[in-house]
C-alpha cells in the first residue's frame, strides 16, 4: 500500500463499520491520520455506543496509524463544529472529509412520518452540510481540501419506500455540485459517490421492498465480472478522489459497486420543443405521444 496522503488529516463520518469502517482504514493506511466518527447507534439512529469508532481507532493504531475516535453527532450544527475542531486539535489541520454517517427509516409515503421524514433528512443532508460548513472554513484558507459525500441510487433513480433517504440522498448530490462552485477556486474539490454494497442498512430492507424496487442503468455488460457488494469495494475511489491526483476532478457523482465505478452524467435536457409565445395545453396534448412521451416508461403504473 502507498502512502499518498502521509501528512494529510482525514474526517470520516459514519466510520465505525461498512463502508465508512473500510474507508478509514485504507485513509490510515494510505498514510493520513483519522478521525473516527460514529455514535455507535442502530441503523434507525437509536442508542449510542463508544467501542465502533474505538475499534477502527484501535485496529489503525495497531498497524502503526494515528486516529481517535469522536461520538458527536452529525446533525447537530454545533456537535459537528466540535468534531471538525477535534481533527484540527489532535492532528493540526482537517484536508480531507468524507461525509458517509446515516440513518435508515424506510416506509411507503402514505406511512411516512414528519419525525421519520426529519430524522432522515438531519442525519444524512443536513449532517453533510454541517461537516461540510465547518471544514470548508479550514480547507479554503489552507487552499486544498477534498469533501467526499455519499449519495445514492435510491435518490439519483429513486427508491419505493425511501422517500426520506431518498430526497436527502439527491439532496447531497445537488450540495455537492453547489459546494464544488463555491470552493474550487481555493484548491477544494467536492465529489459525491453513490455506493452499493451490503451494509447492515441493506439488511433490514424487507424482501416485500426490494421486489418493488427495480434494476439499475449502470448494470455492467456482460463480460465484466459479477457485481460484488463488498462495502471494502468503496474505499478505493473514496481515497483516490482525496489524493493530489485527483484534484481536477470536482463536482462529479460517481456510482461504485465492487469493482464498477461509473462516472453519471450532470441533468440535461434529453428532447426540448418550443414555439414563439405561450403553449396551449391543447397544443402540448397533441405534440406529447410523438416528442417527450415516445418512449417514456412509467416506474410505476397502475395495478388492477
Amino acid at each position: 500500500m502507498g502512502q499518498r496522503l502521509t501528512g494529510k488529516v482525514a474526517v470520516v463520518t459514519g466510520a465505525g463499520r461498512g463502508i465508512g469502517r473500510g474507508i478509514a482504514l485504507l485513509l490510515a493506511q494510505e498514510g493520513a491520520a483519522v478521525v473516527v466518527n460514529d455514535i455507535g447507534g442502530s441503523v434507525d439512529g437509536s442508542g449510542q455506543s463508544a467501542s465502533p469508532a474505538e475499534d477502527v481507532v484501535a485496529t489503525i493504531t495497531a498497524a502503526g496509524g494515528r486516529a481517535v475516535a469522536n461520538g458527536d453527532s452529525v446533525a447537530d450544527y454545533t456537535a459537528a463544529q466540535r468534531l471538525i475542531d477535534t481533527a484540527v486539535k489532535e492532528f493540526g489541520r482537517i484536508d480531507i472529509l468524507v461525509n458517509n454517517a446515516g440513518i435508515l427509516r424506510d416506509r411507503m409515503i402514505f406511512n411516512l412520518s414528519e419525525e421519520d421524514f426529519d430524522a432522515v433528512i438531519a442525519v444524512h443532508l443536513k449532517g453533510t452540510f454541517n461537516c461540510t460548513r465547518h471544514a470548508a472554513v479550514h480547507m479554503r484558507q489552507q487552499k486544498w481540501g477534498r469533501i467526499i459525500s455519499m449519495s445514492s441510487t435510491s435518490g439519483l433513480y429513486g427508491n419505493a419506500g425511501q422517500a426520506n433517504y431518498g430526497a436527502a440522498k439527491d439532496g447531497i448530490a445537488g450540495l455537492t455540485r453547489v459546494v464544488s462552485r463555491d470552493l474550487g477556486k481555493y484548491g477544494v474539490t467536492a465529489n459525491a459517490i453513490a455506493p452499493a454494497a451490503a451494509t447492515r442498512m441493506l439488511a433490514t430492507i424487507p424482501d416485500a421492498a426490494r421486489r418493488l424496487r427495480p434494476g439499475r442503468p449502470a448494470t455492467p455488460p456482460g463480460d465484466l465480472p459479477p457485481l460484488r457488494m463488498d462495502p471494502d469495494d468503496v474505499a478505493p475511489f473514496a481515497v483516490y478522489l482525496a489524493t493530489e491526483a485527483a484534484g481536477d476532478i470536482n463536482g462529479q457523482t460517481f456510482l461504485v459497486r465492487g469493482g464498477v465505478i461509473s462516472l453519471l452524467n450532470y441533468p440535461a435536457p434529453v428532447r426540448t420543443i418550443t414555439k414563439h409565445g405561450r403553449w396551449t395545453p391543447e397544443e402540448i396534448a397533441a405534440l406529447f405521444p410523438s416528442t417527450f412521451g415516445m418512449d417514456l416508461v412509467n416506474p410505476a403504473p397502475t395495478r388492477d
